[in-house]
């Protein structure tokens, strides 16, 4: 894409998986601004992350970890439009954006096929004690115990975006039913994705398996609550590639913890990096990866290329994934 016009400045702000470089787009982001500036690691504070934004006219933003806040959108009087390399953006004061006139752009449906294996990997490695059994023969040990089929179970999945949509047809092909809740229900989205939409008490207390795949807002929240976990059977698993405050994580560790459902398996957590000796890794009956589900080349790249589209297509005056318009 040749855009009409160029940016001032194009900043990416904590490129830490370095696509853009060793995928070959920088050339396609220096075409988008006069000036082109790359971090190739997290801002060590908001005050870091602000130095580096403070002049320029676009921002993209890899890493969840980075806050775009009221004060810091104030501080950069010059920034137009900031997109998000996640189909989330709960790290940006959508309402300060609003009101400041940056445009905020997400980058929905990059990691289909990422995400929704790694979200189907967690869910088959929690089911097959697989961490567990590998240590064990590592430790000279050859225990057999029962392990859980999920052909025939149940997956329930809260969110129905295209993630979603991919786990939930990944469910379907290893002999799954699968039931879903989502913010946004309807006869019409039921029969295109071929699933049953209930509520979120009515999907934690019939699903085996609880795969949390949704975008966090203050709607969803701890979705996943002390009251859905007392709902969930004693074999339950629960799975969350969305992000971590989705879920209680002090009373999800609790019921894991008394055996009060079978097992986890986490990608994401409310704190990250996840910090040494969080309660977490003390238990066996957890499978952890370090929010990694859509660190794939073919995901990073497609993500990172989706933001600077988005970028392109805000400089042709018709922007896309607008998740809060802006008036710059």
């Amino acid at each position: 894409m040749s855009p009409a016009q160029k940016m001032k400045k194009l900043v990416v702000v904590d490129d830490g998986i370095s696509t853009i470089t060793e995928d070959g787009l920088e050339p396609y982001a220096r075409s988008l601004a006069d000036e082109f500036a790359i971090y190739r690691d997290a801002p060590s504070d908001n005050e870091d992350l602000i130095r580096r934004c403070s002049d320029a006219d676009a921002v993209i933003n890899i890493l969840s970890t980075s806050e775009f806040t009221r004060d810091l959108m104030a501080r950069c009087p010059n920034l137009r439009i900031v997109s998000i390399w996640a189909a989330g953006v709960n790290n940006v004061d959508l309402e300060a954006a609003r009101e400041l006139g940056v445009t905020i752009c997400n980058t929905p449906g990059y990691g289909n096929f990422g995400v929704g294996e790694h979200t189907l990997t967690l869910m088959l490695a929690a089911a097959r004690n697989i961490h567990q059994v590998d240590r064990r023969i590592r430790q000279g040990e050859w225990v057999k115990e029962p392990l859980v089929q999920l052909y025939g179970k149940t997956l329930g999945v809260l969110g129905a975006g295209p993630i979603a949509q991919r786990v939930m047809e990944l469910g379907r092909l290893i002999g799954m039913d699968v039931i879903a809740w989502t913010l946004n229900p309807s006869p019409e989205r039921a029969t295109k994705y071929g699933v049953e939409f209930v509520d979120v008490d009515t999907l934690c207390r019939t699903a085996d398996v609880i795969a949390a795949i949704i975008a966090l807002s203050d709607r969803t929240h701890h979705v996943i609550g002390r009251k859905q976990l007392e709902m969930m059977k004693p074999s339950a698993i629960v799975v969350n590639t969305g992000r971590g405050a989705l879920i209680d994580e002090e009373a999800l560790y609790e019921f894991l913890r008394d055996d009060r459902i079978k097992a986890a398996g986490l990608d994401v957590f409310s704190t990250e990096p996840l910090p040494a000796g969080h309660p977490f890794t003390e238990l066996d009956n957890v499978v952890l990866s370090p929010h990694v589900a859509a660190h794939t080349p073919e995901t990073t790249l497609a993500g990172v290329k989706m933001s600077l589209d988005n970028v392109a297509n805000f400089l042709e005056g018709s922007p896309r994934n607008v998740f809060s318009p802006g008036f710059r």
